[in-house]
């Protein structure tokens, strides 16, 4: 219809030129078709958004997309606003945060107190995540399973406020441990998605910092590091990192912690570089983890009474 209307005005503004002495009532004819035009294009705008937020929830395949989303009558900018609007069951919801151009679904783990907005996930090695820079940039993988947010998501939800950062692990011996620091910050893609954090808290050790051994965070703090992928290398090493451990990541000269690795399905492993699933401070550079969960939630959320706030999440193992 709003390509019918630009045809009408083409031919309008056409006649128009040959005939001078009708100007002003060819002009206010012009007039009237770009404000119909305009119209149109608003409503038009309007309808592909609300499909866009009908189609998030209602991919096939999913046993949980038959479930109402709550989230598709409000826009709440993360998973603690659901959890504070009063949807304690974890699963998926629709979200929308400050500066996002559309909604983003999402899942929200309500366990460890609630509110958790889930940023990256491993349990099974079936995803790849030595991924290009445009694929990080979006996001990729199976929410019910392994993924990751995408970058800009991760700067859209962190650039609201004051985040913290939770990272529950798991090794193929039924441990866990996690790891939480506060104000954690993901710039723009201008500043290559930049990383920043606050104190650390947890039982996993803080490998994030660098701070584990004296003399060592100049080449191991991804404190202030820029994100890399293979194809777009931003670390301090004189090589990529992100091609030699096989992964998009903060790397400094490599890594102290690189969850992006390559999932080992035996934990202990060998190769040429500590390319697996890494938490240094934990199981150290050649054990390669077997579950991990990145989730990100205000720092000044309330947390629910009835939970244990250093629980460990038990992630799903397959």
């Amino acid at each position: 219809m709003a390509g019918l209307l630009l045809l009408m005005e083409l031919i309008v503004i056409a006649a128009c030129s040959q005939s001078l002495s009708a100007s002003d009532s060819c002009r206010e004819e012009v007039s009237r078709l770009q404000e119909q035009e305009k119209l149109l294009k608003d409503q038009l705008q309007k309808q592909e958004t609300l499909l866009h937020r009908l189609q998030l929830p209602n991919q096939p395949g999913k046993e949980d997309k038959a479930r109402p989303d709550p989230s598709l009558d409000t826009e709440y900018t993360d998973c603690s606003q659901l959890f504070n609007s009063g949807c304690k069951s974890s699963g998926f919801y629709s979200i929308k945060p400050n500066g996002s151009p559309f909604p983003v679904r999402v899942y929200c783990d309500m366990n460890d107190g609630g509110g958790w907005t889930v940023i990256q996930r491993r349990i099974n090695g079936r995803e790849s995540f030595n991924r290009s820079w445009a694929e990080y940039k979006v996001g990729f993988g199976d929410k019910d399973a392994e993924f990751w947010l995408g970058n800009d998501n991760l700067h859209y939800i962190t650039a609201q406020g004051n985040y913290s950062l939770r990272i529950n692990l798991g090794d193929f011996d039924g441990n866990q441990r996690y790891a939480e620091y506060k104000n954690f910050h993901v710039a723009n893609e201008k500043d290559h998605y930049r990383l920043a954090f606050g104190s650390f808290v947890g039982t996993a050790g803080d490998a994030l910092s660098g701070s584990y051994q004296v003399g060592v965070s100049e080449w191991a703090s991804h404190q202030g590091i820029k994100f890399s992928t293979y194809d777009q290398d931003n670390d301090n090493y004189k090589g990529n990192c992100a091609q030699e451990d096989q992964g998009g990541w903060w790397f400094n000269k490599c890594h102290s912690a690189h969850l992006n690795g390559i999932y080992y399905p035996k934990g202990h492993y060998s190769a040429l570089t500590d390319n697996g699933v890494i938490w240094y401070t934990w199981r150290g550079w050649w054990y390669s983890l077997k579950t991990i969960a990145m989730k990100l939630r205000p720092g000044d959320f309330k947390m629910d009474p009835i939970e244990d706030p250093n629980a460990v999440q038990r992630i799903p193992t397959s």
